[in-house]
């Protein structure tokens, strides 16, 4: 994600909350990465963390159910592994980043919503593909850096820009090496649109 200052911020909040999370952020395209503006980087990670710290955890047949389990055992380990990769590299863990203490959890593969919050872009939690519900958010100076800083990844499958300036919505989305490229939006899909990725995401596509 990309959230400007001129964003909507309750929008860019929900749509923040619904691609990080939603199956347990055991997606190829989630919302994993967060960068927004630094006027509004604070006001963000406060709304974010108070969203997150309500989603119901549970049994995904239960109809009041937010968000479920992880796949496996073994990819509940590795989540947690990273957790541990992200406090050493000096990152912090804002809410989240464990097993939870609900009794009736203890028998599921639950992992709580992450946020890590304090990252840069050089960070193993930034870099790498953690495939659970897992989101750290950077921030960013301008157009320029936030371009420069999305860009800097060997993935490129998806993205979202969110902006009231639809002028430059269309600029940062022209130059973001993203196979997708959603403006105020995040993972709407339409069968009649091509679905590919950049980089080491996806198959590839040429000269990416």
């Amino acid at each position: 994600y990309i959230i400007f200052d001129d964003a909507d911020f309750e929008l860019a909040v929900d749509q923040a909350l619904n691609g990080g999370y939603f199956h347990a952020g055991q997606v190829c395209s989630a919302g994993s990465r967060i960068l927004v503006h630094n006027d509004i980087k604070d006001k963000f990670e406060k709304a974010l963390i108070d969203r997150v710290s309500k989603i119901k955890l549970g049994n995904g047949f239960d109809q009041d159910t937010e968000m479920g389990p992880v796949i496996s055992t073994a990819h509940r380990d590795k989540i947690e592994g990273y957790m541990e990769v992200a406090k050493k590299d000096g990152a912090t863990i804002a809410i989240g980043g464990k097993r939870p203490e609900r009794e009736d959890l203890q028998a599921g593969l639950f992992f709580e919503p992450t946020v890590i919050t304090d990252c840069d872009t050089s960070m193993r939690i930034v870099q790498e593909e953690v495939f659970g519900p897992v989101v750290t958010v950077e921030g960013f100076a301008d157009e320029e850096e936030a371009i420069r800083l999305a860009n800097d990844s060997i993935y490129g499958l998806a993205g979202a820009i969110f902006t009231k300036d639809i002028g430059k919505a269309q600029r940062v989305a022209n130059k973001l090496k993203l196979g997708t490229v959603w403006i105020n939006d995040f993972h709407p899909y339409f069968a009649q649109a091509p679905w590919g990725g950049y980089k080491q995401s996806g198959i590839g596509r040429e000269r990416s």
